[in-house]
């Protein structure tokens, strides 16, 4: 469980590059560390500045971005299934970001509830105001039919890649458990193929070895739902990236990370088209605030996004004191104006205080501050 590789992948958005590490081959803002920093202490980590995400599960975007190159446009809609906790949606919106611009929609979606909170806090640090929070079955998104043009399904799986980090996936694996996850990843991609247009992208992935959960269910979705595999080059071989026979297979000690398996299908099967998506959004676009005894009160987000617009005063602070701030200490800032100001840690944006003058009111969210010790 010691000295596992250890990653992050950078916000593009939200230039800035904590650390120094190794380019990861197939991620353009992936980056191998040395080490595990204490990335809770880090003001940066809480700006949005980068993710932490396992090399392996980067490669979900490097064929996101192969398949966006085939069929990039302004307004595509894009669908992460089972998004939580929210390393693949950031890199697909950093992906669709830097390829289309402001023009597109990323449905982010996640069935539980609680993970479904979790992956909300994580794309609201993110930033990204194209990217839409769901929670819904994959049978009630498959009602959408035709909307989506491209749709990643990262499959629960018997968990086989995650031995080395996970004692629990290890005391849980079974043929027994296999079997149980091949049929459940049918019934999911079943569900949702409807809302897959026709000539759409699959993207499907998960973190096990197995044939049942990877090659055999993309081969199944190819000939029972209709759609032609997309057929996969290896030019990444000496980075210990292997083929299989529908897709991509990474090892854990033999690749960069973790393990991982991904492939894609190109939807042939004929589709009908909606054009207003039928789903309840927890989080979508900018929301700059509310009115509270007639003034605006800032989101606590707002500052968090790619849309902010810098029109609060701004707070520079030291490390020391952008902690104390996520940690929810009590602050004074006595030279700076009165009312709301936004938090800043090296130029970016950490939240927001209601400076009363000889103290502050603290808009941070109470569910993402700070428990560990900061000194």
């Amino acid at each position: 469980m010691h000295n596992l590789p250890v990653s992050i992948r950078l916000n593009p958005a939200k230039a800035s590059r904590p650390f120094e590490g190794s380019p990861i081959p197939w991620s353009p803002h992936g980056l191998l560390l040395e080490q595990r920093p204490i990335f809770t202490l880090d003001p940066l980590f809480h700006a949005g500045c980068y993710y932490v995400q396992d090399s392996s599960a980067m490669f979900v975007g490097h064929v996101f971005r192969q398949i966006l190159e085939k069929c990039r446009r302004p307004g595509l809609r894009v669908l992460d299934l089972c998004a939580a906790p929210g390393g693949k949606s950031t890199d697909l919106a950093a992906s669709l970001r830097e390829s289309i611009g402001n023009d597109y929609l990323l449905v982010s979606n996640e069935v539980m509830q609680q993970r479904a909170r979790i992956l909300g806090d994580n794309l609201a640090i993110w930033g990204d105001p194209c990217v839409m929070l769901t929670s819904a079955d994959a049978a009630v998104i498959g009602r959408n039919e035709g909307y989506f043009d491209i749709i990643v399904v990262d499959a629960p799986c018997s968990g086989e890649g995650m031995f080395r980090k996970d004692e629990k996936a290890v005391h849980d694996f079974s043929q027994q458990t296999v079997q149980l996850c091949a049929a459940r990843q049918k019934r999911i991609l079943a569900d949702v193929w409807p809302s897959l247009k026709e000539g759409g992208w699959l993207i499907y992935s998960t973190c096990t070895y197995q044939q049942a959960e990877n090659d055999d269910n993309l081969q199944w979705a190819s000939e029972e739902l209709g759609g032609e595999i997309l057929p996969c080059s290896n030019e990444f071989a000496e980075y210990g990236v292997q083929l299989s026979s529908c897709g991509y297979l990474l090892k854990a000690g033999e690749s960069l990370g973790e393990g991982q398996w991904v492939g894609a299908l190109q939807k042939t099967a004929p589709a009908k088209q909606c054009k207003q998506l039928q789903l309840k959004a927890l989080r979508y676009g900018v929301h700059k605030g509310e009115i509270k005894g007639g003034k605006l009160v800032p989101d606590s987000d707002y500052a968090l996004s790619l849309a902010y617009e810098n029109e609060y005063p701004a707070i520079e602070v030291s490390r020391e004191q952008a902690l104390g701030f996520l940690h929810h200490d009590a602050l004074r800032f006595d030279d700076a104006p009165l009312g709301y100001n936004v938090i800043t840690y090296l130029g970016h944006p950490l939240g927001f205080v209601n400076n009363l003058g000889r103290r502050c009111n603290n808009l941070h969210p109470v569910q993402r501050r700070i428990l560990m010790d900061i000194k």
